[in-house]
């Protein structure tokens, strides 16, 4: 969302050169490098998000595997949590 808003706010601006945080440092930086800076770092975040939700499904399902076993063997005396 935040990269979202930064590249509408840069599309807003009329200037030439943005100031463009690096670390914990503002550039002075093109606008041009900034937009192409904002676009990979989208498509970073969201391939990291789409490999994160994977391997959720992943944990997921090894959650109710093991849960599984878990109420086979001690039945009902043991209380797992629901998701």
């Amino acid at each position: 969302e935040n990269l979202e808003d930064a590249g509408n706010e840069l599309i807003l601006t009329d200037e030439e050169v943005v100031r463009f945080q690096i670390g914990e440092v503002f550039a002075h930086v093109p606008r041009d490098e900034v937009e192409t800076r904002i676009e990979e770092m989208k498509e970073l975040t969201t391939k990291n998000l789409e490999r994160l939700e994977q391997e959720k499904v992943s944990i997921l399902s090894q959650m109710a595997e093991l849960k599984k076993v878990l109420y086979a063997k001690f039945g009902d005396s043991i209380n797992l949590e629901e998701d």
